[in-house]
């Protein structure tokens, strides 16, 4: 039974880092819960353990995002930022610069996911429309998306778990991790003008069309006053999850816009994989498979290091679930640090977050291909410089 139960638990673990396992159709959301409910059948823990184990302020706080941000898709409301940043955009440095602090920026305040998944085609059909070579300015959005979004509790799933646990309001963590996403998009910036020659030009060569969508001005004048509206009550100090919801609420309260057309666009898996984590984590610690862990997290650069290595091995989400547990001592920096460390860990390689996977997967389809190995040669020296200066910058 000990062997079966072992079994199970790496099996899931492996599938959760790979995104698939071999031979079956399965995601990393029936993943994760298949493997809880394996771990149920195997008598570690019932129904009833199993659903304390979730914790609902983290699901109803991802959900209201997902909504805000769905409404503001359905508004236009990233695509009219990216244009009118362009508007001003005439070198090729000057698309890195745009691109970076762009997306860096509605990372922060948005899910880092929503962003990607968004801008990735509206920059593919840019790059072609100026025929530049696009992976340098994917690889600006795929980088940005994941260093903005270490700057707040919304800007993606970890830091909003993180949130949770730990009771740091967003004010607090946003003073004290924005000056830390600020330096990182400088870093990113001079890197790929070391990296990528043809980028180093400050001349005034492009000429970019305008991009083609449509505004729908009244969901956009209400998404951006509620939004406005909802970060004023995070810097007030309302309860995130609380706040959220009612924010959400009252975008889907509508005349307009059919609910059909935002919820399609909820991301229902990565609620359920949320789920199905917290399950699974609760199984892993009652089976007490990683107490002798806690000999490799006495101080806070192991800790660091811990977190950048695990939530490449099985990605950020998982691991921090994980090391919430195992951590000896959590105070306010360390939740900190670990925040900071399992978000931009993920630029370290093309795997390491489902931002980079996103890119990839969308110059797949125009026919380009960001190999690990390209992405490699950008990510290490870059999460190697963010991941120093997260240690200094914290702990000092």
């Amino acid at each position: 039974m000990i062997m079966l139960r072992c079994l199970v638990v790496a099996l899931t673990y492996v599938g959760l880092g790979l995104g698939y396992l071999p031979g079956l159709q399965m995601n990393r959301a029936t993943i994760a819960i298949v493997g809880s409910a394996l771990l149920m059948a195997l008598g570690v823990l019932d129904l009833k353990a199993a659903w304390a184990a979730i914790d609902y302020k983290t699901l109803v706080f991802l959900f209201g995002m997902m909504v805000i941000s769905a409404n503001l898709a359905t508004a236009g409301f990233f695509q009219l930022s990216l244009d009118y940043l362009m508007r001003y955009v005439r070198s090729p440095f000057g698309l890195v610069v745009v691109l970076t602090w762009g997306s860096g920026v509605l990372s922060a305040l948005f899910l880092n996911d929503t962003i990607a998944l968004i801008l990735t085609p509206l920059v593919m059909g840019l790059t072609g429309s100026l025929k530049v070579n696009p992976i340098p300015y994917l690889l600006a959005l795929a980088g940005a998306t994941n260093i903005g979004s270490a700057a707040t509790l919304s800007g993606n799933p970890q830091n909003i778990l993180i949130g949770a646990f730990s009771g740091i309001s967003y004010l607090d963590f946003a003073k004290a991790l924005t000056p830390l996403a600020i330096a990182g998009l400088f870093i990113q910036i001079g890197l790929l003008w070391w990296l990528y020659p043809e980028v180093r030009s400050l001349q005034p060569t492009l000429k970019p069309e305008h991009l083609r969508y449509r505004v729908f001005k009244p969901l956009l004048v209400k998404s951006l006053l509620i939004t406005a509206g909802l970060l004023a009550a995070f810097l007030l100090g309302v309860p995130t999850a609380e706040a959220t919801f009612i924010a959400a609420g009252l975008l889907l309260l509508t005349r307009r816009v059919k609910p059909e057309r935002i919820l399609r666009q909820v991301d229902g898996d990565l609620l359920l994989l949320f789920s199905g984590l917290f399950i699974l984590t609760e199984g892993v610690q009652k089976l007490g498979f990683l107490n002798d862990f806690t000999q490799f997290l006495h101080d806070p650069l192991s800790i660091l290091g811990v977190t950048a290595l695990l939530s490449n091995l099985v990605s950020n989400v998982p691991a921090v679930l994980l090391l919430h547990h195992l951590i000896p001592y959590l105070d306010d920096r360390i939740w900190l640090l670990l925040a900071a460390s399992s978000t931009l860990a993920g630029n370290l390689t093309l795997l390491g977050s489902l931002a980079n996977l996103i890119v990839a997967e969308a110059m797949a389809k125009q026919g380009y291909r960001l190999t690990f190995w390209e992405h490699l040669r950008f990510g290490v020296p870059l999460t190697a410089m963010t991941l120093f200066l997260t240690y200094f910058w914290i702990m000092s």
